[in-house]
C-alpha cells in the first residue's frame, strides 16, 4: 500500500515565515504521523523565482512554436536561464534546511522508505509558494516513486462519482486556438489509447463546448491550444478560437455538471496553466495536469506521449507524471527547464484513478447449461486419467523423474525418528589434527598414519579383544622392515580386515592394491568402493562385485569391506553352509542364523519385523535375505555398468548426524603420552565390538548423503562404511528392515490408482459447478490429496522400510485432476447437469 504525505502551510508569507504541518499516512487511511514546524522569513525568495521566470520567458518559448530543424536556441539566453534555475534551486533547498523546519524533514526521512510509492500534496493558499520548484528538493532525489502535487488549503468535499457500467474511457478533446501549434499529434495519441472513445471539438464556439459538457458523462477533459494566467496566478483563460477566449468562471456550471457526471481528470496541454488550475480546483475537479509556464510545442507533445503511454498501461497517475516529466530531460539541451513544467493539481480527499478504473466492462452473459451424462463424463475421466498415468510412467521409465524422486526420498529419510548410535561399533578417526601432529614427527610415506603409530594403535586395540578390526586406510606399500610387529599383525591377525579399491571408474581404472602383507587366501580384504547415483549421493550399498568388473584391477576381492567385517561379527551365530552369495557374486546375499545371538537391540521406529521370534515368543533359527536391486526397480530405471554384483538400498542409521552412527575417538587420544587412556575405558569402548580405523580429514574422501550435499555436510568414507556395517548387523540381529521397492508391475498399479483417484476427484467436483469455481476447488483438493499421499509414503518408509513412489503418484494425481477438470469444463457451460444415458 502506498503512502500519502500532506504538507500544509497553514498561514504566513515570505516576509513573515510560514507555519507548516506534515501528515503521513497510508492511502485511504487517517495519518499515523503528524508534526509541525516553521519556515523562516525569506523575502527575497520570490525574487529568485521572478529572475528565473524572466530568463525563461526571454527564450521565446511563451507560445508553442515549432523549433526549425537544425535551429539552436540563443546560447546566451539559455545560459542565463540555466544559471537562474541553479540559483533558485540552491536558495530554495537552503531555505528548507532551516532549523525550524528540521522536525518535518527528519520525520519524513524516518517514516518514509525510498522504495515506497508516495503521493505528496502541498496545501497552501499562497500563490508564490505554489510556484516554487518543490520537485527539486534535495532529499526527494532518493524517493524514485514520489511526486508532488499542489492543492488549496481550504477545499470542499468532492462530488461523489457515479458508478456506470461502460466499456470505454470517455474523453472530450477540445482543440482551441492552435495557431502555430501541431495539435494533430495530440489527437493521434488520444485515439490510440486502449478503450478510449474520443470526442473532438476543433476551435468550438462557447455554446458548443458547454453543451458537450452538459450532455455527456466525461471521464477525461483534454485541452490543447493557447492559454494564459493572469498576473496573480489565481485565474486564467483559454483561447477557443482565433477570436474568442473564455475564463474558467464562464464555464463554471458546465464544468460543475461534468464533475457530478464523473469527470475525474483534466489535462491542459497548454501554456501557463497555474491560474487555470486554481479556478478548476475550486470546481472540485479531482485531478488536473497543467504546465506551470509557457511550454514549447514539442515539450508538450513529448510529455503527453510519455504520460499517456504509462498511464494507459496501468501505472499510477503520480508515477506516470513523474516518469514522463523526467524523460523530458532529454530535451533540455534545446528547451531548458522542460522538466519543471508539468504539474499536478489534486483534490486532497480523492485517490487518483488508474486507467482501468474508468472502464467497467459489462459481465459476459451466462452460458447455457449443456446436459452431460454420468456415463460419458465418467468415461472421459477414466480414459484421461489412465492416459496421464501411462505418460508419467513412461517418463519415469526414461529416467526423467529420477532427480525428483531422489530429492523426495532424501527429504523423507530426514524425517525419520532418531536412532541411538550402534553399540556394536567403535570408530578411530584420523582427522586433520592427527595428520598435522604426525607430519611433525613421523614419516607418513603418503599414508594417513605412520607404521609406528599404526603398530601402537593395533597393539592397544588387540589387547582389549575386539570382535573385528577394520582398517579403512589404503596401505599398498610394504611395511618398513623395522616394524616386524606390524608385519605380523597384518599377516596373521584373523580379525583384521583391510581395504583395497577396485577402481572400475575411468578416473582410477586399475584401483589400489591391498596391503602386501595380507595373504590373498585369507579373505581378510574387502573392497572399499561405493556406488553413487547421478547426483553423486550414496544411496546404494554394494555388497559384492562380479569378477568381470575386476579383470584389470589390482583389487581382486569379491566382497565389500563392510560385509567381511559383518561376517566376522556374526560368525559365531550363522550357519556357514547357508550363508553367502548365490551364483557368482551377482545375486542375493543371505545370512542364516542357527544360534541365538547374545546381544539384540530393540528394533527402532516401531518396525513390525521380529526376527527369530515364534508365535510363542521363543527364539527360532531364521534367514535374512538381502535382495539385490534389479536394473529397473523403483526410482532406478536402467542401472548399467556399476550394476554388476549385489547392490541393495542403504538404510542409513537415523542418528542426529551421519557421523554419530557409532562412538568415536581421534587417533591422538589413543597415542597421548601425557594423559593416556585408562584401561577400563578402552575395555568399554573396544571389547566385543567392531573397531573401524579411518580417515576423516577434510581433504580426503568425503561423500554426499541424503542428509546433506554441501561441502560441510559431506560424510567421510569411514562413517559411510559404518552405516553399511550397521545396516547388515541391524537387519540380521535386530529385525531392522532393509529398504525395499516394489516391482515395476506394482509400481504401475500404484501410479495408475492415484491417476484414477485424481480423475474421480475432478469428476466429482465438476458436477454442477462452473469452471471458475471448479479450478480453485480442484487445486485445493490436489493439495490436500498430495499431503495425504506424502504422509502415506513417509509412514511406509518409517514403519516398514518401503520406498514407495511419491513423485510419480503425485504428478499423476495432480495432472489427472487438472486434465479431467479442464476436459469436463472445456465447453461453454457453467455447470454439468449429470443425467443418466439410456
Amino acid at each position: 500500500m502506498g503512502k500519502l504525505v500532506i504538507l500544509k502551510f497553514i498561514d504566513g508569507s515570505f516576509d513573515h515565515g510560514f507555519t507548516a504541518m506534515l501528515q503521513i499516512g497510508h492511502e485511504g487511511e487517517r495519518p499515523f504521523v503528524e508534526t509541525t514546524g516553521k519556515l523562516p522569513p525569506l523575502p527575497e525568495m520570490p525574487l529568485y523565482y521572478s529572475r528565473w521566470q524572466d530568463a525563461y520567458w526571454r527564450l521565446d518559448s511563451r507560445y508553442r512554436i515549432h523549433a526549425k530543424k537544425g535551429q539552436n536556441p540563443n546560447v546566451s539566453l539559455t545560459a542565463d536561464c540555466i544559471h537562474a534555475a541553479q540559483l533558485l534551486k540552491a536558495r530554495f533547498n537552503t531555505w528548507l534546511l532551516a532549523e525550524e523546519f528540521r522536525p518535518l524533514r527528519e520525520k519524513w526521512l524516518e517514516r518514509l522508505s525510498p522504495d515506497e510509492t508516495i503521493r505528496i500534496i502541498l496545501q497552501t493558499e499562497d500563490s508564490q509558494l505554489r510556484q516554487m520548484p518543490w520537485h527539486l528538493l534535495d532529499f526527494l532525489e532518493r524517493y524514485s516513486k514520489a511526486e508532488f502535487a499542489i492543492s488549496a488549503l481550504n477545499t470542499d468535499a468532492p462530488s461523489p462519482v457515479r458508478s456506470q457500467d461502460k466499456a470505454h474511457v470517455n474523453i472530450l478533446s477540445v482543440i482551441g486556438n492552435s495557431n502555430g501549434i501541431d495539435t494533430q499529434a495530440d489527437q493521434a495519441l488520444l485515439a490510440s489509447l486502449p478503450y478510449a472513445q474520443v470526442s473532438t471539438l476543433v476551435e468550438p464556439e462557447r455554446k458548443h463546448l458547454t453543451d458537450e459538457l452538459w450532455r455527456e458523462p466525461w471521464d477525461i477533459l483534454f485541452f490543447a491550444g493557447h492559454s494564459s494566467s493572469h498576473g496573480d496566478r489565481q485565474s486564467g483563460k483559454i483561447y477557443l478560437n482565433k477570436t474568442d477566449s473564455l475564463t474558467i468562471s464562464e464555464l463554471k456550471y458546465a464544468l460543475r455538471k461534468s464533475v457530478e457526471n464523473g469527470l475525474q481528470l483534466a489535462i491542459f496541454n497548454s501554456c501557463d496553466g497555474l491560474g487555470l488550475a486554481r479556478e478548476l480546483a475550486d470546481l472540485r475537479i479531482p485531478q488536473i495536469i497543467v504546465m506551470r509556464e509557457p511550454v514549447p510545442d514539442r515539450v508538450a507533445q513529448e510529455f503527453l506521449k510519455y504520460f499517456l503511454d504509462k498511464y494507459a498501461k496501468g501505472m499510477p497517475l503520480y508515477l506516470a507524471v513523474r516518469e514522463a516529466r523526467e524523460r523530458l530531460q532529454g530535451l533540455e539541451d534545446q528547451f531548458p527547464c522542460a522538466t519543471w513544467l508539468p504539474l499536478i493539481c489534486q483534490h486532497p480527499a480523492v485517490t487518483p484513478p488508474t486507467w482501468n478504473d474508468f472502464v467497467q466492462l459489462e459481465p459476459e452473459p451466462e452460458p447455457q447449461f449443456v446436459p452431460f451424462s454420468i456415463r460419458r463424463s465418467l468415461t472421459i475421466a477414466m480414459v484421461a486419467s489412465l492416459a496421464i498415468g501411462g505418460i508419467v510412467s513412461g517418463l519415469r521409465a526414461g529416467g526423467v523423474l529420477q532427480g525428483l524422486e531422489f530429492a523426495a526420498f532424501d527429504q523423507m529419510t530426514r524425517l525419520r525418528p532418531e536412532e541411538v548410535p550402534d553399540p556394536r561399533l567403535f570408530i578411530v578417526t584420523i582427522d586433520d589434527e592427527d595428520v598435522r601432529l604426525q607430519q611433525q614427527t613421523e614419516n607418513l610415506r603418503g599414508s594417513s598414519i605412520s607404521d609406528r603409530n599404526l603398530t601402537r594403535l593395533l597393539t592397544l586395540i588387540n589387547a582389549h579383544k575386539p570382535a573385528a578390526i577394520g582398517l579403512d586406510v589404503y596401505r599398498d606399500e610394504k611395511v618398513a622392515a623395522q616394524y616386524p610387529q606390524l608385519i605380523a599383525q597384518l599377516r596373521d591377525n584373523p580379525n583384521l580386515v583391510a581395504i583395497c579399491k577396485v577402481g572400475y571408474d575411468k578416473a582410477n581404472p586399475y584401483g589400489i592394491q591391498p596391503p602386501p602383507e595380507i595373504p590373498p587366501e585369507s579373505f581378510r580384504v574387502g573392497f572399499s568402493d561405493f556406488v553413487m547415483d547421478a547426483d553423486e549421493v550414496v544411496r546404494r550399498h554394494l555388497l559384492a562385485m562380479s569378477p568381470k568388473s575386476q579383470v584389470e584391477s589390482r583389487c581382486q576381492v569379491p566382497t565389500a569391506f563392510n560385509v567381511e567385517l559383518a561376517l566376522r561379527y556374526l560368525q559365531p551365530y550363522f550357519d556357514g553352509q547357508h550363508t553367502g552369495f548365490a551364483k557368482e557374486w551377482d545375486e542375493n546375499f543371505k545370512v542364516y542364523l542357527s544360534k541365538q545371538p547374545q546381544q539384540l537391540l530393540t528394533a527402532p521406529h516401531g518396525y513390525f519385523n521380529k526376527n527369530g521370534r515364534s508365535a510363542t515368543g521363543n527364539w527360532q533359527p531364521y534367514e535374512v535375505m538381502f535382495s539385490r536391486l534389479r536394473s529397473r526397480q523403483g526410482a532406478y530405471q536402467g542401472l548399467t555398468g556399476d550394476a554388476y554384483g549385489t547392490q541393495i538400498l542403504l538404510n542409513y542409521r537415523a542418528t542426529r548426524r551421519p557421523s554419530e552412527v557409532a562412538k568415536s575417538k581421534p587417533l591422538r587420544w589413543f597415542l597421548a603420552t601425557d594423559h593416556p587412556p585408562r584401561a577400563e575405558e578402552l575395555q568399554t569402548l573396544i571389547a566385543g565390538r567392531i573397531v573401524l580405523i579411518g580417515v576423516t580429514a577434510r581433504d580426503r574422501d568425503v561423500f554426499k548423503t541424503p542428509y546433506g550435499i554441501g561441502l560441510d555436510e559431506r560424510v567421510p568414507g569411514v562413517f559411510v562404511h559404518a552405516h553399511k556395517l550397521s545396516q547388515i548387523l541391524s537387519a540380521v540381529l535386530d529385525g531392522r528392515p532393509l529398504l525395499w521397492m516394489w516391482s515395476p508391475w506394482i509400481d504401475g498399479i500404484w501410479i495408475g490408482s492415484w491417476a484414477i483417484a485424481g480423475g474421480l476427484l475432478a469428476w466429482v467436483l465438476c458436477a454442477r459447478k462452473s469452471r471458475s469455481v471448479v479450478m480453485p476447488q480442484v487445486a485445493l483438493a490436489i493439495g490436500l490429496s498430495t499431503g495425504v499421499l506424502y504422509g502415506i509414503c513417509v509412514g511406509i518408509l518409517i514403519l516398514l522400510g518401503g520406498w514407495v513412489p511419491f513423485v510419480p503418484a503425485a504428478l499423476t494425481l495432480g495432472a489427472s485432476s487438472t486434465g479431467v477438470a479442464i476436459l469436463l469444463t472445456r465447453q461453454p457451460v457453467q455447470s454439468l447437469n449429470l443425467v443418466y444415458s439410456r
